[in-house]
């Protein structure tokens, strides 16, 4: 007698349903198959992104383990799925709609991170729109999971390092060590140190908390134990990176250089980190449950399996599924189209009240703001005060040139002749209004100091704030004003105490009205 297809790939045991029931899961699975592809097909170029970042960054590798991990975990629960009959979720359409508008937004302001997150969450939400919230819950842990597919965590990093460097700098001086600190380097009597990206330890975070929370979730089935156990996957890496960054300054200290400067630094510390996260979970398996039956909370009152949809209920949510999802990338290609705009071109003003231009640079120093379509770089002065004047100007904005991104900054933790020192945030006069603007401390060779003051202009708003610019610049796709935005930087020589901020004030309140009419010239020019 020939057997059921669904029947052919359970254990002997497994799957108790109806034949109907298995029958309809056939079916929900393959209107579930057709609107997962289909998502992915209408987003290639975002899951194309994703990829490219697992394959560039050993930060994010473990995303092409995500998603087969994601389908084991599937699969080991199909006797528990089988149990359910498949009944499609039509109100889980209105979330799937709003993360497909959170994709459109992210898209717009450039924002990498909510358009992956938006596009890996329509995904998760097609699956229980076809199948079901009821069979959904029983695969809720697998379906969360893929979103450690997406490349996220990058932006703890200056944090991170602002706590290692203190936390170093604190162990040494508690050692005994004299230490002097400048920004995020310091120096001590072998040698000289800084804290960059690789000592910031987000890699270590982002590798312990994806496998700390797939070991809560096979090991323990209290909710209460999950939940503690991923938290100290939080806590034990950085706390483990403040001891592997001591570690390794006190190797190379103790061994007069020889030990802990190279490639054995990176080895060092990986074989640290491997060790400590080997002994949590050692810790971790002494309160192991995987032995203990899991007991769902429909299986624990016995529900019965229900009635499955007809056949043509599943095809048609899948359908709706892959409109709901259609229509934003649609959309997303029109305001793309209507924002296309040449190059743009800014018209330095002559003169500013009593200051004068001067083509000649005021300092060797060069802000990292990469591939702005148009940029300034300018030094103004009036009588003995000297101000520098830098605006990147961005339009057409991708992947690879925008405003906002984490490969811009005043100095790069890499640079040799260039650090900063600190910073912070105040208020000043722009144009005859108050602006919040970023400041920082530079460093440059020998005794050379600067006080920089910046921020961001979108289609004639003023911002600080990065999250802020993203959101206007999206707002000003949305109403058809196209992507145009600006960094504006000033700078001047930080000699004696209130002097620097005395000038750039001055600067500002003269400047502010000419720079504005100069970007919003340019951005009519579109």
């Amino acid at each position: 007698m020939k057997r059921d297809p669904i029947h052919n790939m359970l254990e002997p045991g497994l799957g108790q349903g109806s034949i109907a029931t298995r029958r309809a899961w056939l079916i929900a699975a393959a209107a579930l198959a057709f609107a997962v592809a289909w998502i992915v097909f209408g987003y290639w170029r975002t899951g194309a992104s994703m990829v490219g970042i697992w394959a560039r960054s050993d930060t994010f590798a473990h995303g092409f383990l995500v998603a087969p991990i994601s389908a084991w975990l599937i699969w080991r629960e199909r006797a528990s799925l089988l149990e359910v009959a498949p009944q499609p979720s039509w109100w889980v359409l209105v979330p799937l709609t709003g993360a497909g508008a959170g994709w459109l937004l992210g898209e717009l302001g450039n924002v990498n991170a909510v358009a992956q997150f938006a596009f890996v969450a329509m995904l998760v939400l097609a699956v229980p729109a076809v199948i079901g919230t009821r069979a959904a819950r029983r695969i809720a842990f697998p379906l969360a999971f893929l979103f450690f597919a997406v490349p996220a965590g990058e932006f703890l990093m200056p944090q991170l390092m602002e706590w290692t460097a203190d936390i170093t700098v604190f162990a040494l001086r508690l050692t005994g060590i004299p230490v002097y600190r400048e920004g995020q380097n310091f120096h001590i009597p072998t040698g000289n140190w800084s804290v960059v990206e690789a000592c910031s330890g987000v890699r270590y975070l982002i590798a312990s908390v994806v496998i700390g929370t797939l070991f809560a979730y096979l090991t323990y089935r209290s909710t209460m134990r999950r939940i503690v156990f991923i938290g100290f996957s939080i806590l034990v890496p950085v706390i483990a990176n403040w001891a592997r960054a001591y570690m390794i300054v006190m190797i190379g200290h103790l061994s007069g250089n020889r030990l802990a400067v190279g490639v054995d630094h990176l080895i060092y510390g990986w074989v640290f980190f491997g060790l400590v996260i080997l002994v949590m979970f050692w810790l971790g398996s002494r309160w192991r449950e995987d032995g203990v039956p899991a007991i769902g909370p429909e299986r624990s009152f016995n529900w019965a399996p229900g009635v499955a949809a007809p056949p043509g209920e599943f095809l048609l949510v899948a359908v709706m599924v892959a409109i709901a999802a259609m229509v934003w990338p649609l959309g997303e290609r029109l305001i793309e189209k209507s924002d296309a705009a040449s190059l743009p071109a800014l018209s330095a003003p002559v003169s500013i009240g009593d200051w004068r231009a001067d083509e000649s640079p005021l300092t060797t120093w060069r802000p990292q703001f990469q591939n702005p379509p148009a940029q300034l770089r300018e030094r103004w002065q009036r009588g003995d005060a000297e101000v520098g004047l830098y605006v990147g100007y961005y339009r057409n904005q991708s992947a690879d040139q925008k405003l906002v991104s984490s490969d811009n900054a005043l100095v790069r933790s890499s640079e040799r002749d260039w650090i900063r020192l600190g910073g912070g945030v105040r208020t000043v006069e722009v144009g005859g209004h108050p602006v919040s603007v970023r400041t920082a401390e530079l460093k440059g060779p020998g005794e050379d100091r600067l006080l920089a003051w910046y921020w961001y202009w979108i289609d004639g708003r003023l911002t600080a704030s990065d999250p802020l610019a993203k959101v206007y610049t999206a707002l000003s796709r949305l109403m058809g004003r196209g992507d145009d935005s600006a960094v504006v930087i000033v700078y001047t020589r930080d000699k004696r105490p209130g002097e620097a901020e005395a000038t750039l004030e001055r600067f500002m309140r003269d400047a502010g009205p000419a720079l504005g009419k100069m970007l919003d010239d340019t951005r009519a020019r579109r």
